[in-house]
């Protein structure tokens, strides 16, 4: 094994585990805190804009009708809304309403703070390694 795939083989443990253990936290702090699957749909609408419910089961490579459960649940708390597409009326755009960012970011908020927390218990120098390496992590991250 050469050293990058030496490397290459701890960061994904690492990162894993670090994610993994993120999505075994609870989000304490947020009324009505959508599910794993909502938040899914819910930020993948932030991120790409209007898009229709085969597009986002497409993309969370689920059926159609298990993305219309989730979708169903997130306008029930008015956290997407429906509308027709300009280009073709027949067509249905879901997009997040401002409610809706406002649970992604109140998300957002509290992982921060949880990890902000977990830091608190670094070493100095694990934590100045730490924020050098976010650069390179997000150029890997785009080299994938």
């Amino acid at each position: 094994m050469s050293d990058l795939e030496a490397l290459a083989a701890e960061l994904r443990i690492g990162v894993s585990l670090l994610y993994r253990r993120l999505k075994a936290r609870q989000i304490d702090g947020v009324d009505g805190m959508p599910s794993i699957p909502e938040l899914a749909a819910l930020v993948r609408l932030d991120r790409g804009g209007p898009a229709t419910n085969a597009d986002l089961a497409k993309a969370e490579q689920i059926s159609p009708q298990s993305m219309s459960a989730t979708l169903a649940g997130l306008e029930r708390r008015g956290l997407i809304e429906r509308a027709s597409d300009p280009r073709d009326g027949r067509r249905v755009l879901l997009s997040v309403t401002a409610e809706g960012r406002a649970t992604i970011e109140a998300k957002r908020a509290v992982r921060t703070q949880q990890i902000a927390a977990a830091l608190g218990h670094l070493a100095e120098e694990e934590i100045a390694a730490l924020r050098a390496a976010v650069p390179a992590l997000e150029r890997l991250a785009e080299n994938l």
